[in-house]
């Protein structure tokens, strides 16, 4: 499934390299027709904002984007186990199942990283990459209506992975409000960098299997 590979490039960091394959994976997903209306039109769009854009206000669209507070960042489960050490057992279960499918990581690679995740949905199935994608489709939906909002231009690629996703009837409760403040002004990032660190290593606790146990449930 190239789709989903070529939108996990499109979420990573944007270098002139992955600039000279845009027009490249133009052709796939017009060649794949994963993608269909609205979504994928966006995506073009996208691609062609990557193509005419200088590459330092590239660069500085994607940090705006993706580094700059944590209600838009790509490691899914942070929206929802935040830094608790929740988080790190959600992150166990979906290593495993990476495993499982013969996905190995380099050591300083987090799983629920979304353009790992999505390179992992190419080597599936696009049957059981959609019911993968399913789990944290609501995630990746709200990632995107908070770009729009902010008015990046990534927001297209969120918005057209999400649309991929067979709905799971995922309790969207769980997840943060859309509509709560920003925090990625100077005031928020600094407030976040008083915070303590957590580490990973404790169980998650039975009572909030959150989206740990929504992979475990996906069977191969």
């Amino acid at each position: 499934m190239l789709t989903y590979r070529v939108l996990s490039a499109l979420l990573s960091y944007p270098t002139p390299e992955l600039k000279a394959a845009a027009p490249e994976a133009m052709r796939i997903l017009g060649e794949d027709k994963l993608l269909q209306g609205e979504q994928f039109e966006g995506v073009c769009t996208f691609i062609d904002w990557l193509l005419n854009t200088p590459q330092l206000d590239v660069e500085a669209a994607y940090i705006d984007a993706f580094d700059r507070g944590r209600s838009t960042s790509l490691h899914l489960f942070e929206h929802i186990h935040g830094e608790s050490r929740a988080r790190g057992e959600a992150m166990l279960r979906l290593l495993l199942r990476y495993r499982a499918h013969g996905l190995e990581l380099e050591a300083a690679e987090l799983p629920d990283f979304l353009p790992l995740f999505l390179e992992f949905l190419s080597t599936r199935s696009a049957h059981e990459a959609a019911k993968h994608l399913a789990e944290v489709s609501d995630i990746i939906s709200l990632i995107g209506r908070r770009l729009a909002k902010r008015r990046a231009p990534h927001a297209a690629v969120l918005e057209a992975i999400a649309s991929l996703a067979e709905r799971a009837g995922r309790n969207a409760s769980e997840l943060p409000d859309e509509n709560e403040g920003r925090d990625d002004t100077p005031a928020a990032l600094d407030a976040a960098w008083e915070e303590a660190p957590v580490t990973f290593n404790d169980a998650q606790s039975p009572s909030d299997p959150g989206l740990a146990a929504g992979f475990q449930r996906v069977q191969p």
